[in-house]
């Protein structure tokens, strides 16, 4: 199943992206720490071409610890900078200024040979949207300048921003790509927030949630909603599961499925669930997903 979204302001989006590059040095990539791969817009290759990056993992809180070493690892053994941080508590936010002078110093270096002094960075932030670029700009600043909001598509339009570190940053609308060839990849995009219910319904993702969870976090699932888990039980049986443990229901005693799924949705976003992560690197290593949807492999 191929599921299609494009909306117009993304395509301006990007067209706004190939205009500006040209005057960054370097360019922030934010994925999400629960789906690294899943949430990486293979578009952005192409974009960001040869400019210096750093892989940014937001929302590091949210994630399985386990899960965002495995991916740190992953990224760095492929020449990658990466650095996971959390925005609300300011973990790891500290180090960004001293990993982008670090990739900037032969050319700051080449411009001061030429008689160029220059210390601020212009750096470009990008990645989907609600993946926390408005969160991280704001961070940064010390001060709420940047729009943030738990739904996509928040940040409609660019706007350059300075910060106390030297940094110039240009904050940028969350860009998706055209489609999803692998549906489980859209379901995780979905999970997240990356994309509106509109595109996949509730009910849906949350089928798509339980039965995850059920085989990688029963834990989480047995402390969060007081339910015993049966050998084999799937996204069906535990959604039903929830929803009457919930009192999801409809008249005649039927479970409000979309109801019941809503709240997994939410639980999971809000961290109610404990910290999950939608996929490891072993996922995508062996062959689980489509390599067509979102690229082959770490990219520089």
């Amino acid at each position: 199943m191929t599921i299609q979204w494009f909306p117009g302001h993304m395509a301006k989006a990007r067209r706004q992206v190939e205009e500006k590059i040209k005057q960054v040095d370097l360019v922030y990539e934010l994925l999400d720490a629960r789906l690294p791969l899943s949430s990486r817009n293979p578009m952005i290759d192409e974009l960001v071409g040869e400019k210096a990056r750093v892989i940014l993992l937001t929302k590091s809180d949210l994630a399985d610890p386990e899960a965002t070493r495995l991916w740190s690892d992953y990224f760095r053994s492929a020449q990658v900078k990466v650095l996971p941080i959390d925005t609300l508590s300011g973990t790891g936010i500290q180090k960004i200024s001293s990993i982008s002078r670090d990739l900037m110093k032969d050319k700051l270096a080449a411009l001061e040979k030429k008689g160029i002094k220059r210390q601020r960075i212009r750096a470009m932030v990008l990645g989907v949207p609600n993946v926390g670029k408005s969160a991280l700009i704001n961070r940064l600043a010390g001060r709420s300048i940047a729009k943030t909001g738990d739904r996509p598509g928040v940040t409609r339009a660019q706007q350059w921003i300075k910060v106390g570190d030297g940094t110039e940053l240009l904050d940028t609308p969350g860009i998706l790509w055209p489609k999803f060839e692998d549906k489980t990849v859209g379901l995780r995009l979905a999970a997240s927030g990356a994309i509106r219910e509109e595109i996949l319904p509730v009910d849906e993702i949350g089928l798509y949630l339980l039965g995850y969870l059920g085989d990688r976090y029963p834990a989480s699932l047995i402390d969060r909603y007081n339910m015993e888990l049966s050998d084999g039980a799937d996204g069906l049986t535990l959604l039903e599961e929830v929803g009457r443990r919930r009192g999801c229901m409809r008249k005649g005693g039927e479970v409000d499925y979309e109801k019941a799924a809503d709240i997994v949705v939410k639980d999971l976003r809000s961290g109610r669930l404990g910290r999950i992560s939608l996929e490891f690197p072993s996922d995508w290593e062996k062959g689980e997903e489509a390599n067509e949807s979102t690229g082959d492999g770490p990219r520089n």
